[in-house]
């Protein structure tokens, strides 16, 4: 098994069984809510911005392990940044698990998702809380389908 795989694969057990940010959190100021109808995940992203950045986010559900680890990493990684740079990192994960994108510096501990574009079913599951996310920052109020 490559290093890359097995990396791959410890991210996603540890972050499903012990998935982080897995709550509302205080001040929350939007959240949206996101159904995998193929999949049946479901995941509410709750966020509290603060002058134009994520100051904390969680999130509630339940899905596959690739989606619970999704959201969970996905939590980690935009925690602390601003709008614009949440939303540029939905953009390169977006298109690292769509277009083969590169996974540069920025993307970090994501770049283990890469080899989910590989299952092209799959690329929902850990695309969901992230489309998710979008919605909520864009204060839509619809429900999210990666149909």
């Amino acid at each position: 098994m490559s290093e890359l795989r097995e990396l791959y694969q410890n991210t996603i057990l540890d972050h499903n069984k012990q998935p982080r940010n897995f709550r509302v959190p205080a001040g929350t100021t939007c959240h949206a809510d996101g159904h995998n109808p193929l999949c049946g995940d479901r995941v509410t992203v709750h966020v509290a911005v603060d002058g134009g950045a994520l100051r904390d986010i969680g999130f509630q559900g339940s899905g596959c392990a690739i989606s619970t680890a999704s959201a969970s990493l996905m939590t980690e990684a935009v925690k602390g940044k601003s709008i614009e740079d949440a939303l540029r990192l939905f953009d390169a994960f977006h298109a690292l698990l769509t277009t083969g994108g590169e996974a540069s510096e920025a993307i970090g501990k994501l770049a283990v998702f890469g080899g989910v574009r590989e299952f092209p079913m799959r690329v929902k599951c850990a695309t969901l809380a992230w489309h998710t996310l979008r919605t909520a920052l864009g204060g839509k109020h619809e429900t999210v389908k990666t149909e």
